[in-house]
């Protein structure tokens, strides 16, 4: 299967055609220049994820998608439990609840700048990061329990934050439906001594400066302005998300047999929605969600802390958390009526338009907050919603620059050192616990994230609102 197979259906938009055993069409974002640059296997990834019973419209896939495992990483898919649909490990990925949350410091980059190093030093020794890395936090059974029901309102009510940051958190901080018992004691033992930690591989903690407003009256929803100061937070679920995959992709896999599910891709493992298996897996993978959350409202806190020391004067506020790998019951319409589906995202992101009752008041007319994460060395960008997202993805956008080859390649292509040289030369502080991942992160080893944004703008999933720029980055 080729990029050839394609037909042009609009803006930054080609479909491949059902055929053989595919349910739906395959509809694929992004310009050209990023689509016939697909590599073979996300192709027939999605064209595979058509084949599942209860799917919806289409198999999605984003512009930033690359091969994964089972779906694409950026693909997108809705089932509907009344049509026999499923739910996938495969679509939602093992970092669980992986996302971005930005913070505004109420700095500016003059005010900053003369103190870079300082910071970057600073909030890479309060915050834990690297492969196992632990944080200062250890929780017992019932307290962690407790953190995968209550999500980031646990760690506000642990004093971890303020109760106004809620309002600004996907699903205000806590995903419904999660059930502890259906987590494995292998999963939680594995997190007990993990909040408040980073993590690796491609999650950061990035000081940024806005650089360039594209919509200056969504720029002002958000509370944005050029040479403003953020900071963002990039992980997930850590240990206990990935646990939680692993062990459900074995449930799965029997249930699949068990229901006689034609599975055009062992990867693909899934149970009906309405199945036991199925109601297991989601309740778990809510956990998983409320987990990624309660993390990213510690790690929050802990920036807070360290920039009251170096900077007393600067109040951090929360703009956004949204997440990228999940599976969401939501409403949308389907056939002209409304519909409950289940709305898979793996390494895409929600982007609800203007209008949408699930958003913050202050952000309702102008859309959704979407957080798009670049590389070490890249812009990342702030976009909004569109309501046009709802027919054409679910609601949904792309989650980063994507990568173009694999850490292995990447390893063979650059050192880490010289990695850290090269973004010093362009005025960027990296600190890192790994020279061996800033080598497999060189942000050569990703796709052109301005070209992604701007397909994602063009498609209309989602419209530009802002591009920030990274003065230091902490790495795992």
């Amino acid at each position: 299967m080729n990029s050839n197979q394609l037909v042009s259906a609009g803006e930054c938009r080609f479909q491949l055609s059902a055929h053989g055993p595919m349910r739906v069409p395959a509809v694929f974002y992004g310009a050209w220049d990023l689509i016939h640059r697909l590599d073979h296997k996300v192709l027939e990834q999605a064209a595979n994820v058509a084949c599942l019973p209860g799917i919806v419209r289409a198999s999605l896939v984003m512009p930033d998608a690359h091969w994964g495992y089972g779906f694409p990483i950026g693909g997108v898919a809705a089932f509907d439990p009344d049509q026999g649909g499923i739910i996938s490990v495969g679509g939602i990925g093992y970092d669980i609840s992986c996302g971005v949350r930005s913070l505004h410091t109420s700095m500016k980059r003059a005010q900053i700048e003369p103190h870079i190093e300082r910071a970057a030093d600073l909030l890479f020794l309060r915050i834990p990061a690297g492969v196992g890395s632990q944080g200062a936090i250890s929780l017992n059974s019932r307290q962690l329990d407790q953190v995968l029901v209550h999500g980031a309102a646990w760690a506000v009510a642990q004093g971890y934050g303020d109760p106004q940051d809620l309002a600004n958190i996907e699903d205000s901080g806590r995903t419904p439906g999660a059930d502890p018992s259906k987590v494995s004691p292998q999963a939680k033992q594995r997190q007990y001594k993990q909040m408040g930690t980073l993590g690796s591989g491609n999650h950061y903690l990035e000081i940024q400066a806005v650089d360039a407003i594209y919509d200056r009256t969504a720029a002002e929803a958000f509370g944005l302005d050029v040479d403003d100061i953020l900071i963002s937070i990039h992980c997930g679920s850590r240990a206990l998300g990935h646990q939680i995959g692993t062990d459900y992709l074995q449930t799965l896999g029997r249930a699949a047999s068990k229901y006689k599910i034609a599975l055009p891709e062992r990867e693909l493992v899934c149970a009906p929605i309405r199945s036991p298996e199925g109601r297991d897996f989601y309740q778990a993978m809510a956990c998983g969600i409320n987990c990624a959350l309660a993390n990213r409202q510690i790690l929050s806190h802990l920036v807070r802390e360290s920039f009251a020391q170096l900077f007393p004067a600067a109040r951090l506020s929360l703009i956004y958390d949204v997440s990228h790998n999940t599976c969401k019951i939501e409403e949308h319409m389907v056939d002209g009526q409304q519909k409950a589906v289940y709305v898979h995202r793996k390494g895409a992101t929600r982007a609800y338009g203007p209008g949408h009752p699930d958003l913050p008041a202050q952000y309702r007319d102008v859309g959704q907050p979407v957080l798009i994460g670049g590389t070490m060395g890249s812009h990342s960008y702030i976009l909004a919603g569109n309501r046009a997202g709802e027919d054409l993805a679910w609601s949904s956008a792309c989650h980063g620059a994507g990568r173009s080859m694999s850490r292995k390649q990447a390893l063979k292509k650059w050192k880490g050192q010289s990695v850290i040289n090269a973004l010093a030369h362009q005025g960027i502080v990296l600190r890192t616990a790994s020279r061996r991942g800033a080598a497999e992160e060189a942000p050569q080893a990703y796709k052109d994230v301005n070209l992604v944004v701007e397909s994602t703008h063009r498609a209309g999933l989602a419209r530009k609102v802002a591009r920030v720029t990274p003065l230091a980055c902490i790495k795992g």
